[in-house]
């Protein structure tokens, strides 16, 4: 394991937003955590995963699953890594203060990601201007209608742009996620992860 520090991952939610599309990487980082602990106990936890919103509490994403997020956007932990999730992010485009503080996490990020159309409220917060991006094919068109200087690329199950990473639809998360802890903790902690979830990487 490469890592030598404990990054803290924060994933942000919000009212139907894709079930999968935060509890896939929610997962995979909790995942790598334990699996880190087992085989390296005396390193530090490679990853902390906390859950945001606009305001913290419960909120219904897709199809009515209630999730609670004990983070707000206002008040949370500093974050290393920060996840948007996908959904239906209209109302989110439209509020301010939530693509202020995407613009303002990226700027004090390690890495930003999102999966599916969370792309959507990256290249909103000016995330993807000049990039190569994806996301769930369905919405590629659309995105690229919204964002003309971005590359949106149909194929990838994710897009690593530097410092902004992008996935393609739901599945696709856990994918990225598992590239990211490649990424920050090294291929072995990634392989490892996928083993214990059972899970067959798309590379």
């Amino acid at each position: 394991m490469s890592t030598a520090r404990t990054r803290q991952v924060g994933i942000y939610i919000y009212p139907e937003a894709e079930v999968l599309d935060f509890a896939g990487p929610y997962e995979v980082f909790t995942t790598a955590s334990r699996v880190a602990r087992r085989r390296w106990p005396a390193a530090p936890q490679p990853f902390d995963v906390a859950l945001i919103a606009r305001q913290a509490g419960l909120l219904r994403a897709r199809h009515g699953f209630e999730v609670r997020a004990p983070f707000s956007i206002a008040e949370h932990p500093p974050l290393d890594v920060l996840i948007v999730a996908g959904g239906v992010p209209t109302a989110e485009l439209a509020r301010t203060e939530v693509i202020e503080w995407i613009a303002g996490c990226a700027r004090d990020c390690e890495l930003t990601a999102s999966v599916c159309t969370g792309a959507f409220l990256l290249g909103k917060a000016g995330l993807l201007d000049g990039k190569r991006a994806t996301t769930h094919w369905e919405d590629a068109d659309e995105l690229a209608a919204m964002l003309p200087r971005t590359q949106v690329l149909r194929e990838p199950a994710w897009v690593d742009a530097g410092t902004v990473v992008t996935s393609a639809g739901i599945s696709a998360g856990i994918d990225m996620s598992l590239y990211l802890v490649e990424r920050l903790a090294g291929g072995e902690l990634a392989d490892a992860t996928a083993r214990q979830m059972q899970y067959d990487r798309r590379r």
